[in-house]
């Protein structure tokens, strides 16, 4: 199929790429499709698509997104207009395992859309989407994450309660930084424009 639409939430999405066939639907926003599953985190920004593309073109967005819970730190950043470009970062997986987490930028189609998949990590496989679409009231920022788990069987059975519930904080916290990241400079440019207009 070609247009696979859904819901997550209150939120309609229609999948621009095309879909394998979904298995089974969580209602906690994450789907199982074939061996794969997928997370998806939707919010609404008020500031300009290109406010909200540019946040994540700064050289130092991957440090920024990354909460302090995580333990997490960058070793290499990239930058997400460079395709083939690699970032890597170092976190806990469980207790005090470490391990570096590679991801290659493969997409780059400002001011709509980046990806990054992994190249060496935790999962199985890691395909992470960024997408930003025009909104009345300014943009939809949405995150759309197909991955597949280690251990299998084991792993997708044990994913909702294990993974997704730390990709859902982790995805809360990371659009709230972008929210009020490009609000705020969104209400400075239009105070700037106000005072401009008075003088």
């Amino acid at each position: 199929m070609s247009l696979t639409q859904f819901r997550v939430g209150s939120c309609d999405f229609v999948d621009r790429l095309s879909r394998s066939r979904i298995l089974n639907q969580q209602e906690t926003g994450i789907w199982f499709a074939d061996s794969s599953m997928r997370f998806v985190k939707e919010s609404l920004i008020h500031a300009s698509p290109e406010r909200v593309f540019a946040f994540h073109e700064q050289p130092e967005a991957l440090v920024l997104l990354l909460p302090p819970w995580e333990s997490a730190r960058v070793i290499q950043s990239a930058k997400i207009s460079e395709v083939g470009a690699q970032a890597t970062v170092e976190t806990r997986i469980f207790g005090p395992i470490k391990v570096q987490w590679i991801a290659e930028h493969t997409v780059y189609e400002p001011p709509h859309m980046f990806e990054d998949m992994q190249v060496k990590g935790p999962f199985r496989s890691w395909r992470h989407r960024h997408l930003v679409e025009p909104h009345k009231n300014g943009a939809t920022l949405l995150d759309e994450i197909d991955y597949e788990p280690p251990l299998g069987f084991v792993g997708r059975s044990l994913a909702p309660l294990l993974i997704e519930s730390r990709l859902r904080k982790l995805f809360d916290y990371r659009h709230q930084v972008t929210r009020e990241w490009c609000e705020e400079r969104e209400r400075e440019t239009e105070g700037l424009h106000l005072s401009r207009d008075l003088c």
